[in-house]
């Protein structure tokens, strides 16, 4: 079996473009593979327009590792956000290929099932006015479509610190969260990078009452010994510290282990190479006790991916999920997940991902002119289209 045909197919959204491609064989299957990068969609696709030919035409898609370290190393230059997001676009849909060609799921083929279901968490719910009343009655709708656990980013446009009013109001919307939705409800506190370390801390500690479940990415990514400052000011409030969607390669992830400066990982297996990948990581998290939860904005196939690692992986926490929140047409692209009921996914069936792309509705849905700026006003309304 040899692969044939590498065909990209952009779906632009309102605030997201997502990157899906087909990967066919020589003998008739068809593997998918999708991601979301955020502002750098042309750049994926300009990147595949010279890997595709070099490195994966006439591959066995049974040979990821081989695929996957000729494109890491190959290419000689330092691999980062668009070269990892184009392995994985490709490594991903050769899973997909080879669960078809065996008639197993790929969690399977990742070393079974260790759960019977997987614990989920909604994003992407809060996209309404910046008030109190309205973030609470969009946290009662999202726990009525059977979410237990919400992730939200409070913080307006924030960047480094926060004038005492945006304080106060970032602290007033988790204080309407958590009363419109009990105690029983996980709440996830998102602060995309936004601070620095001093500020971290003193929005942790006040946040502390409303028993938050994770403070996720309090400073920037690129300084880890800074992370490592406000992991250790956090840990007396006895709320974890969780990061690693803008950490796309293992020497990365290296230096965020011997810091031990982080309680749960996110790598976004769609941004880090790929499944296998993410299964190398995940059992180099569990000799630090680091539990995963994998970073998921992608639309069905990233979600598709991310479901079969978590089913196959001891260390799993709780996976990220939009799609309950954006278009109709997302969930539609690729149809074949099972949905979440009562907190949770039940495990993915039928061979391979178990999704199947509908290209009418991406074609029905073409590529947008986006800038998604989560430092500017009302970014979380996730209206980014710019012509």
């Amino acid at each position: 079996m040899k692969i044939s045909r590498v065909t990209p197919l952009v779906m632009g959204t309102a605030w997201r473009n997502l990157t899906f491609v087909k990967v066919e064989t020589d003998d008739g299957l068809v593997g998918v593979g999708e991601a979301r990068a955020v502002n750098r969609t042309d750049g994926v696709l300009g990147y595949l327009n010279e890997a595709v030919p070099r490195y994966v035409l006439g591959e066995d898609p049974f040979n990821v590792e081989r695929l996957v370290a000729r494109m890491y190393r190959e290419d000689f230059a330092r691999a980062g956000e668009i070269t990892m997001t184009g392995m994985a676009l490709i490594e991903i849909a050769c899973w997909d290929i080879m669960g078809q060609a065996l008639g197993q799921p790929v969690y399977r083929l990742l070393g079974g099932a260790v759960r019977d279901k997987i614990k989920a968490y909604a994003n992407g719910w809060y996209t309404v006015e910046r008030t109190p009343d309205e973030f609470a009655a969009a946290a009662r709708r999202a726990v009525a479509k059977g979410y237990c656990a919400l992730k939200f980013d409070p913080f307006g446009g924030g960047l480094y610190e926060l004038e005492r009013a945006e304080k106060l109001k970032s602290i007033a919307l988790v204080e309407a969260v958590r009363a419109a939705v009990g105690p029983e409800v996980e709440l996830l506190i998102e602060m995309h990078g936004r601070f620095n370390p001093p500020t971290a801390v003193e929005i942790a500690k006040e946040l502390a009452p409303f028993k938050p479940s994770w403070y996720e990415e309090p400073v920037p990514p690129e300084n880890l010994a800074a992370l490592k400052r406000v992991s250790q000011a956090i840990a007396p409030l006895g709320v974890p510290v969780a990061t690693g969607e803008r950490l796309h390669t293992m020497h990365e992830y290296r230096e965020l282990f011997e810091l031990q400066a982080a309680d749960i990982i996110q790598p976004d297996i769609t941004h880090f190479g790929g499944l296998m990948n993410a299964k190398k990581l995940t059992g180099w998290a569990e000799a630090y006790y680091v539990l995963v939860a994998p970073h998921n904005v992608g639309g069905p196939v990233s979600t598709a991916a991310a479901l079969h690692l978590a089913a196959s992986t001891p260390n799993f926490k709780i996976q990220e999920h939009f799609n309950d929140f954006a278009e109709a047409f997302v969930k539609q692209s690729a149809p074949g997940l099972p949905e979440v009921v009562d907190g949770y996914f039940a495990l993915p069936t039928g061979p391979g991902l178990g999704v199947k792309l509908n290209e009418d509705v991406i074609r029905a849905n073409p590529q947008q002119t986006l800038h998604f700026n989560l430092f500017t006003e009302d970014w979380h309304k996730r209206q980014a289209r710019t012509s």
